[in-house]
């Protein structure tokens, strides 16, 4: 156990640390459930004996963080062992009594904890002056830049237990997050707890933002749509996604004569793009003041981050999803954005990129970067059979009277607002043959899509219904 913490704390490959679960038994690789559980009784005396090995048995010092939990009605005690911040770190070989003291440099190799040599012990060094950027800690921040409330409602959006956390200071909390530290009376915040729990993260990092920019007539056009999304990591990365998959991709259907089931597939596959702005959230430099730039034009999706993938991988092994990366740029994003299930942290962003491209019968994505890898661009063709016509461009399927509405909708409405505005007395045929059709056709949206019922929803024009406004009216301008 000592020198698994070890080997967690020097953390090799950049993944955050990682767990030391006491009470579970093990079957090849497997916990055996119902655990077998600890004595309640005995868990505080452990806890002593790891504190004083974490002073006698590790140099430098380093202590992991502990909490018990309730499996099954037993009780079992977790260990974290982040990424230490004095790396790297050796252990005593032999615990006995009496044996020579040995101590050695401990490291992961896939699920094991193995002794260092050769060039893994010889490597281990550099690990100090390599703390990465999201890791280090922000001396210009407080503690209270820190949001107690988004930090308490973390734990809920991953599905974690809240029980004995929520009565928990800031300070408490963040410490147990591993997302502020130093000592109690110059505690500073993390830039990854800056990034995740501030609600306005450019402040400390410029350029933490996600641009959506749309060019109907091609990318060499003056006229052009765009969007910033701006706020925690997490809320960009949720917002953009839905903002793109509502407007932008779009589903086209083809029914064959010769057999029952129609034909579905998409312009650009969502999974496709949420897993490359996933990665280009996840790699960028937030040292580097440009924001992720997402371009949509009828030909292709584009994603551009700053900067490329690291010189060790092959740019033809990253097009053909063989790439593996032994160092991740941003280790605690991805271990903050692998809680939210965005992403796993172990090399599968582009074979899923690949997968989804070619599910919906796209042609290949292209991987493209510069000499000097300062920036990396994600290139996805429209489906070769996708409907020609731009989103908001009228269509046979688009109704006269999706049309009257899009025309009648100025700002945001209520639904009775709406109604009023068109002059229609009957609420059941506005129901049916107005609101929900344009909804559907991507030309309007929800002010609040996430309370379909509530009182205070009000309903606006989407870029793709704008587009379609203008073009009703002879405004055809840029934008």
């Amino acid at each position: 156990m000592l020198h698994t913490i070890c080997a967690f704390a020097n953390d090799s490959h950049n993944l955050g640390g990682g767990y030391v679960v006491l009470g579970v038994e093990g079957l090849d690789g497997r916990p055996q459930l119902p655990p077998k559980g600890m004595d309640a009784e005995r868990i505080d005396a452990v806890q002593q004996e790891l504190l004083q090995l974490g002073f006698s048995a590790i140099q430098p010092r380093y202590h992991p963080i502990t909490g018990t939990y309730n499996i099954e009605g037993r009780t079992i005690l977790v260990l974290w062992a982040p990424d230490g911040e004095t790396r790297p770190y050796k252990a005593r070989v032999d615990l006995a009594k009496g044996s020579r003291q040995q101590w050695a440099y401990f490291i992961r190799k896939h699920s094991s904890t193995i002794r260092a040599r050769d060039a893994d012990e010889r490597e281990l060094p550099g690990l100090a002056a390599t703390v990465p950027f999201d890791d280090r800690y922000h001396q210009t921040a407080s503690l209270d830049d820190l949001s107690l409330r988004l930090i308490r409602t973390f734990p809920h959006d991953v599905g974690r237990d809240l029980a004995g956390e929520s009565a928990l200071s800031a300070r408490a909390l963040g410490r147990r997050m591993n997302i502020a530290g130093r000592p109690p009376e110059v505690s500073f915040p993390k830039n990854v707890g800056l990034m995740f729990f501030n609600g306005e993260p450019h402040c400390f990092f410029p350029a933490t933002q996600i641009d959506v920019v749309w060019f109907p007539e091609g990318a060499g056009s003056d006229r052009f749509e765009e969007k910033e999304f701006r706020g925690t990591i997490s809320t960009i990365l949720r917002e953009a996604i839905d903002y793109i998959d509502r407007n932008y991709l779009k589903e086209t259907i083809v029914k064959h004569p010769d057999r029952p089931q129609a034909e579905r597939f998409r312009n650009f596959p969502l999974p496709a793009v949420e897993e490359a702005l996933v990665n280009a959230i996840y790699h960028r430099s937030y040292e580097v003041r440009e924001p992720v730039e997402v371009r949509i034009t009828p030909q292709e999706l584009t994603i551009l981050s700053f900067p490329g993938a690291d010189r060790s991988i092959r740019m033809e092994d990253l097009r053909t999803g063989q790439a593996i990366s032994r160092r991740y740029r941003n280790r605690r994003i991805g271990e903050f954005l692998k809680e939210l299930d965005h992403a796993e942290s172990r090399s599968t962003g582009i074979p899923k990129i690949l997968r989804a491209m070619r599910d919906n019968g796209s042609p290949a994505p292209a991987f493209e970067s510069d000499e000097d890898r300062t920036w990396f661009l994600v290139r996805l063709p429209v489906h070769e059979r996708a409907c020609p016509e731009q989103p908001g461009q009228e269509t046979e399927q688009v109704s006269r009277h999706v049309r009257q509405l899009i025309n009648a909708l100025d700002g945001e409405l209520s639904r009775a607002e709406l109604q009023a505005a068109l002059g229609l007395a009957h609420r059941p045929h506005f129901i049916s043959a107005y609101l929900p059709p344009a909804l559907e056709a991507g030309l309007v949206e929800m002010t609040l899509p996430e309370m379909p019922n509530s009182r205070n929803q009000r309903y606006r024009r989407t870029p793709s219904g704008q587009i379609m406004s203008r073009r009703s009216k002879g405004k055809n301008i840029a934008v």
